[in-house]
């Protein structure tokens, strides 16, 4: 009986202490969730009044803009509105030019939200680094430059990326030396956002576009060639036509893209001379070169290939190359004449696209 009184008072007890955890986990839960409907309604709060804040700036401008409301006053100073207000300011730069730019940077200016910027840049996350650096690039705060250009050898690529465009966000062409000893790829979109936010290229850059045309680094000599063909640098063709000659394919067709982009009277024998060497891959980049080109002096190179080249690929772009230059009545003549074999039969009717049957 003491033994079964005993087992009873035990189960008992066991049942009392797991009712009181299950009920502190009930009040822990709704503490928490209370918690976060709070900061919810926060940060609806703050939004409203940082949106209207921005607004009344872009709108009616520093001197006309009404008065800072109290509540607004009274967070300004909260470490949370003031990262939610940073990260408002940096939207709407992206969103706007000009004046109303330059309205956004006041504010970033007037609430001293460097600090924040420079905060996350300080940070050991490489998230937190790469947002940090995108902030103060778009807010542009010129004294972190100094600490962005210590990120370009960062081994994360989420940091060194962003350091690599916000270096040539602040400083345009100059921002682009760490192409002279950058190890890392660079990927494709990469190079469409450097490409993007260079304006101009100075006048005494030979030098430097020239090392960067003679680096280790494929991409670097890949993101150089379009370089050149954005800005139209037509000193270099000389030395664009000798990477038709560089053992990269990928290099090869960006250089014969160059060319073209930089032709000149002496453009299509160039390619046309250079293309028994090249793989598949680069002389169909030599024939789209050609087409775009849309000069009448390549016709027999491109009536020799569509004959006898192996590769109905390249065979195919022939024939749309003629039919493009206007040599229809060519290709027509080739499908009557019985010495053509069907499969040429067959790719000169695709690239006419029986247009004329």
């Amino acid at each position: 009986m003491l033994f079964l009184d005993i087992s009873l008072r035990f189960l008992f007890d066991t049942f009392l202490g797991i009712l009181l955890i299950v009920f502190l986990l009930i009040i822990g839960v709704l503490y928490y969730s209370f918690h976060l409907f709070k900061k919810l309604i926060h940060l609806i709060k703050w939004s409203q009044e940082i949106d209207h804040k921005v607004s009344e700036a872009i709108v009616y401008g520093g001197e006309e803009a009404e008065t800072t409301s109290d509540s607004f006053s009274r967070f300004s100073n909260n470490s949370s509105f003031r990262d939610l207000f940073l990260e408002k300011l940096v939207d709407s730069e992206k969103k706007f030019s000009g004046a109303a730019q330059n309205e956004i940077s006041k504010l970033f200016q007037d609430y001293n939200l460097e600090k924040e910027t420079l905060k996350k840049i300080n940070q050991k996350k490489p998230h937190l680094i790469a947002g940090g650096i995108q902030e103060v690039a778009s807010m542009r705060v010129e004294s972190a430059v100094p600490k962005i250009a210590s990120f370009l050898n960062h081994p994360s690529p989420l940091v060194y990326q962003e350091a690599q465009y916000a270096m040539v966000s602040f400083k345009d062409f100059d921002g682009l030396q760490f192409l002279d000893t950058v190890p890392n790829k660079i990927s494709e979109w990469q190079q469409l956002r450097l490409l993007i936010s260079v304006s101009h290229v100075p006048p005494n850059c030979e030098e430097t576009v020239n090392n960067w045309l003679q680096s280790q680094n494929d991409s670097v000599i890949i993101f150089t060639l379009r370089l050149l063909r954005k800005f139209q640098m037509l000193s270099f063709y000389d030395r664009v036509q000798d990477l038709l000659e560089h053992s990269s394919e990928e290099i090869r067709i960006q250089a014969v893209q160059t060319l073209q982009s930089l032709e000149n009277s002496s453009t299509v024998e160039h390619l046309t001379e250079s293309y028994e060497i090249q793989t598949p891959e680069v002389q169909v980049e030599i024939i789209r070169a050609l087409k775009r080109s849309k000069d009448q002096r390549c016709v027999d190179f491109l009536k020799k290939e569509l004959i006898n080249h192996p590769f109905p690929k390249l065979k195919i772009l022939a024939a749309e190359t003629l039919f493009f230059l206007g040599y229809q009545d060519y290709l027509i003549s080739l499908v009557h004449d019985e010495s053509s074999s069907e499969q040429l039969v067959q790719i000169i009717k695709h690239s006419m696209q029986e247009k004329v049957w």
